[in-house]
């Protein structure tokens, strides 16, 4: 090595240069180096990157001489306490003073001094860090920073980039309301902070993080709600604004847009995750589902209201139902059509109903129907959520009924113009969705399918292609559709030309195949069974049981054999002799003196319509049943009992649907639990559906011995109950004539034609025979029922009332007032005091409207024998106009007068367990007392 050195040397000083020394060949480069241009701003810059990235200020702060500069320290000025005698303008000072001797930018020192206070804060509580409110003594010091940084910014002394760019290096640990209080003091805006962050993916996946905890700690936290509750919606208002603004500029910077798509890219992200949520079953009260309803919560006028004047909550809305409708798009048409009846509105989870509700608020039910049809053409789409949308839209808004049947209209016309499966089966789904909620929204599937196949001037009867096309289509869907469906096809089969029968046979042949591989045939349905339900199909044996009390009833009001009876022992022999005559000859102890079930066998018997063998066999097995007199053998009744659980479903859904009464205008709140109590009524009724137990469209009611099975009458007083209870609830919140629909919606949905007769009944029982025995609370609950009973005259069909008298056919409103005797003078009081209530609230909802508008709109009845039973207004040339009108200033009155207190009272003779609560004894008496 020394030798080396040795000929180095040599060699250098042979050549003449002169060795130089490492301090030399230093200076030299310096000096090159502060030549090259620029050089010295780029030496600045690194060393103030050099001291922002690995200089401790607190410590270097403490170094500084100065007795001022040494009480100044970062934990100080994040101390309330510590920092009480330092103002703003000393801290400024002293800041200044040391970017000085620093030879640092003042904005710099200071952006870097707040972002570390503040970190400061949001670790020094030692909890846990999956958190993103802070606590009292944390908002005290944030606070206290924040002035500190108000100041700093009025007088030019803070660098907001900077300042970003020290909180994007610890944004993980930041806590979510720290960063809302930088935002809404205007220290730094949320969109300053998030743009300075570059990887977009790393900022909304901790956004989306944070914005899941809130929601959770929304619903858990009592005392911070307040703050959470502004928190989440300005971020929400926020992302709203900035992701669905309309750009007036097409050409405007990439800033603006990468902002817009990282706030959709949020909102997007907690959709998905709440619907992903309810797609996986959520147990309530759990934290997933806390945070799902506290997020779908933030889909309301009051998140919006400030924006109201922009498109942007609009836009917004529409952009979000296109994404639950879009959802994972898993499920085939096959699997709608299998599964789409466990997807009604009552089946439906209820945050997402709720979610639907809060986006068709935006939304008019034209532009609603339009969106539906704009992304089944354009989009492959979630079939559970689009028809759960499509229930909760027919449930929720009056206007959708028709809407959803012109839109319906639309897609046959386009299917069978050019043979669109597509459109065909959207129509059918959308049809058979719509029918699920009953026909108080929507009409049955049968009546649908009908009046669109029925006639000549079906979509199908175009040509033979039109034909084959629509039998394809039904013949496709045999594998895979309900047995309900397929019934109605059967039954209710499209006209069909007869050079064309072929088709029509080839199909019935088909769906019969189908429905015996199911093992239910079209000779095996019931007498009485509904054809509109999608609803599975009852045992022919169970399904027997129901038919004969069914014919018994109708034996009992006609004294005669049930049509449907006859036509069955001639036509559906086989379901007639296999199950219908062994349940109604179902042996027992015969009572002395024969009841309606005996009659009706009878009768039978004599139009030779049971076999001689099987009579005699029925009457030998009764008379065993005699002599063994088993003890649950009463004479003649029922030894079935009788199901509560359904009964307690109802009376609790009527009981959430009066919470619903705090502001009855709302339609779609009082709709969508009006849904929920459909449901129990038909389990409650155990049947399960609305059934067509009528030949004609008559409704019969004995009105001299009214009777009802007990489960049937604790249905009904039910329903009469909430009613009432409704009534005064709602009147309790705003006056009747701007209470909405919810009323009419009611009595709507009583006018099914397994429920009217019950209804019907009830009100014979406690009208004309218990009349006198009502209180002025259950007079009132009664008149206001039967008001909208009369205005509900067209769709539904007259009364049969049978009596010994000659049988007659009345319309709903005059059997409604031929219920009101005046036999006696209690009677006749009560008569006065029921008419009185009727008008009385009659002129109260609708105050809006004039007197002779009013006259000739409320019952004649009512009016007449109002007029009757008042001496001093006198009928003039037998018509009751001139009276009334001589009662409306005093009705008007009493009109206006309100409810003083509650009590609880029943039904006399009721069985249900419910307790109404009116007192409006002062209207009804003062009315008689005015009236008189």
């Amino acid at each position: 090595m020394s030798d080396l050195r040795t000929q180095d040397a040599a060699s250098g000083s042979s050549s003449g240069s002169r060795r130089r020394t490492w301090a030399e060949l230093l200076a030299g480069r310096v000096e090159r180096q502060l030549r090259g241009p620029g050089r010295g701003h780029r030496l600045q810059d690194s060393a103030v990157h050099l001291l922002r990235r690995h200089l401790n200020l607190d410590d270097l702060l403490l170094e500084v001489e100065g007795p001022a500069c040494k009480t100044l320290c970062l934990n100080q000025l994040g101390d309330p306490e510590a920092s009480a005698n330092l103002s703003s303008s000393f801290i400024g000072s002293a800041l200044r003073d040391q970017a000085s001797r620093l030879g640092v930018p003042v904005a710099v020192l200071s952006s870097q001094t707040v972002a570390s206070s503040i970190m400061q804060i949001c670790s020094s509580n030692g909890e846990p860090t999956h958190r993103v409110l802070l606590n009292a003594e944390q908002r005290k010091k944030l606070s206290s920073v924040l002035e500190v940084a108000q100041y700093l910014l009025a007088h030019s002394m803070f660098s907001r980039f900077s300042f970003c760019q020290e909180l994007r290096e610890v944004q993980n640990f930041l806590l979510l309301e720290a960063v809302w209080h930088l935002h809404v003091q205007n220290i730094v805006s949320l969109q300053e902070l998030l743009e300075s962050h570059a990887d977009t993916q790393a900022i909304v996946a901790w956004l989306f993080r944070d914005l899941c905890l809130l929601c959770e700690q929304m619903e858990v936290s009592t005392q911070d709600t307040d703050i959470a509750q502004a928190m989440l919606s300005d971020f929400v208002q926020l992302f709203v604004l900035r992701g669905f603004q309309k750009s007036s500029d097409p050409r405007r910077n990439m800033e603006p847009e990468r902002m817009a798509q990282l706030a959709i890219a949020v909102l997007r992200r907690m959709l998905i995750f709440a619907l992903e949520a309810l797609a996986t079953g959520l147990q309530d009260e759990s934290p997933v589902y806390k945070a799902v309803k506290c997020w779908f919560g933030m889909f309301c006028g009051h998140t919006f209201g400030r924006m109201m004047s922009t498109d942007c909550p609009k836009r917004f809305f529409s952009h979000t139902l296109t994404q639950v409708l879009t959802h994972k798009p898993v499920l085939k048409v096959s699997d709608a059509v299998r599964l789409q009846r466990d997807w009604s509105f009552a089946k439906t989870h209820p945050l997402l109903s709720s979610l639907y509700r809060r986006l068709f608020v935006m939304l008019s039910p034209e532009e609603l129907i339009g969106h539906l049809e704009e992304v089944l053409g354009t989009h492959e789409v979630n079939w559970q959520h689009v028809l759960s949308c499509v229930s909760t839209l027919v449930i929720c808004s009056p206007e959708a009924q028709q809407l959803v049947q012109d839109w319906v209209t639309r897609l046959l016309a386009r299917a069978f113009e050019s043979c669109d499966l597509d459109s065909m089966v959207t129509a059918f789904l959308v049809v058979r969705q719509a029918a699920l909620e009953g026909p108080s929204v929507f009409p049955s599937y049968a009546d649908w399918f009908q009046a669109s196949f029925g006639s000549t001037r079906g979509f199908h009867s175009g040509s033979k292609k039109t034909l084959v096309f629509l039998f394809k289509f039904l013949s496709d869907l045999v594998p895979f559709e309900a047995p309900r469906y397929m019934q109605v096809h059967i039954l209710y089969p499209p006209l069909v030309p007869s050079k064309y029968r072929s088709l029509l046979t080839d199909y019935v042949t088909l769906a019969k195949t189908r429905l015996a591989d199911l093992k239910v045939s079209v000779e095996n349905m019931g007498l009485y069974e509904d054809l509109s339900s999608a609803k599975d199909v009852t045992e022919p044996h169970s399904q027997a049981h129901q038919d004969v009390e069914k014919a018994i009833a109708v034996f009992e009001h006609t004294g005669k054999v049930p049509v449907a009876v006859m036509e069955a022992s001639i036509f559906r022999r086989p379901y007639y002799m296999s199950h219908f005559l062994p349940a109604l000859l179902t042996p027992r102890v015969l009572p002395r003196t024969p009841d309606s079930r005996a009659a009706l066998i009878e009768s039978l018997r004599r139009a030779d319509k049971i076999p001689p063998s099987l009579y005699s066999t029925y009457c030998q097995a009764c008379s065993s049943a005699a002599e063994k007199k088993p003890e649950n053998a009463a004479l003649g009744t029922k030894t079935e009992a009788i199901c509560v659980e359904p009964l307690g479903l109802l009376a609790a859904a009527l009981r959430e649907l009066r919470t619903t009464m705090t502001d009855p205008t709302q339609y779609d709140v009082f709709s969508a639990q009006m849904a929920v109590v459909s449901e129990r009524l038909s389990s409650a009724l155990g049947l399960g559906e609305e059934d067509g137990s009528f030949e004609e469209s008559q409704v019969q009611v004995n009105i001299f011995s009214p009777e009802l099975e007990p489960q049937d009458q604790q249905v009904a007083d039910l329903l009469l109950t909430s009613f009432c209870q409704n009534l005064i609830a709602a009147n309790g919140f705003t006056p009747p004539d701007r209470q909405g629909p919810w009323a009419a919606h009611f009595v709507t949905s009583l006018c099914g034609r397994r429920l009217l007769p019950i209804v019907l009944t009830r009100l014979c029982q406690l009208l004309r025979h218990q009349g006198p025995g009502l209180s002025a609370s259950h007079v009132l609950g009664l008149a206001a029922l039967v008001i909208h009973l009369g205005e509900c005259r067209p769709a539904v069909p007259e009364v049969h009332v049978a009596s010994p008298a000659p049988v007659k056919s009345l319309p709903l409103p005059e059997f409604l007032s031929s219920l009101l005797t005046l036999r006696t003078a209690e009677a006749s009081l009560f008569c006065l005091k029921f008419c009185t209530a009727a008008i009385s609230y009659s002129l109260c909802k609708s105050s809006s409207q004039s007197k002779d508008i009013l006259c000739s709109c409320l019952s004649p009845a009512l009016m007449k024998k109002t007029a009757v039973r008042s001496p001093r207004t006198p009928v003039s040339g037998g018509h009751s106009r001139p009276s009334l009108e001589a009662l409306v200033p005093a009705l008007c009155r009493l009109a206006e007068s309100r409810p003083l207190s509650v009590e609880t009272e029943n039904f006399p003779g009721t069985v249900a367990g419910e307790r109404i609560s009116l007192n409006l004894q002062r209207l009804v008496t003062a009315g008689t007392r005015n009236s008189t």
